[in-house]
């Protein structure tokens, strides 16, 4: 089996949202600052991942994505699967027709208890888990965001309206009226 980018970065994103869910919706752009992962990358990973029920979005200001279960009832498999990442070590997609001709390789069986091993120990990990062991290590979950969002202290002057023509015709047409 050969863990690819999309299953790595689908586990990270999950665990950088678990740990911050608390203080409210984590916006991709801010878990996209922290993880240097791809912005439009974890838009697909996460549309995935909503359509599977792993996340939900909330919309609008103040917006982002939660855990869609609780970190316990979600395993490693589960967020692996549901980002189309195949956990497969056979070379025939477990199809039994390794050589093209409907038959096996000698190394089928072999390849397939590997599979279910893999989904075994995949299956036995829960996002939980994962976040423990981060917050184990001494990982601080900072409270504000990342993000800065568009809200200034400072309040904005509004332009000072000028009585002026804005073109040479509406000047001309200024001076010919005076």
């Amino acid at each position: 089996m050969r863990l690819t980018t999309k299953g790595r970065f689908a586990v990270t994103a999950m665990i950088d949202l678990a740990l911050r869910q608390s203080s409210g919706p984590v916006t991709l752009a801010a878990i996209s600052q922290r993880q240097h992962i791809s912005l439009s990358y974890l838009e697909q990973l996460f549309g995935k991942l909503r359509r599977h029920e792993l996340v939900e979005s909330t919309r609008g200001p103040g917006g982002g994505y939660t855990l869609g279960r609780k970190a316990s009832d979600i395993t490693v498999a589960d967020i692996i699967v549901s980002v189309d990442e195949p956990i497969d070590a056979t070379q025939c997609g477990g199809k039994e027709n390794c050589h093209g001709e409907g038959s096996r390789c000698m190394t089928h069986e072999l390849w397939s208890a590997l599979n279910q091993k893999m989904v075994d120990f995949l299956d036995s990990v829960s996002l939980q888990k994962l976040v423990d062991e981060q917050l184990a290590k001494g990982l601080v979950v900072e409270n504000a965001p990342l993000i800065k969002r568009a809200i200034s202290a400072n309040p904005v002057l509004k332009p000072m309206r000028v009585n002026a023509p804005n073109s040479v015709f509406a000047l001309g047409a200024s001076l010919s009226k005076a």
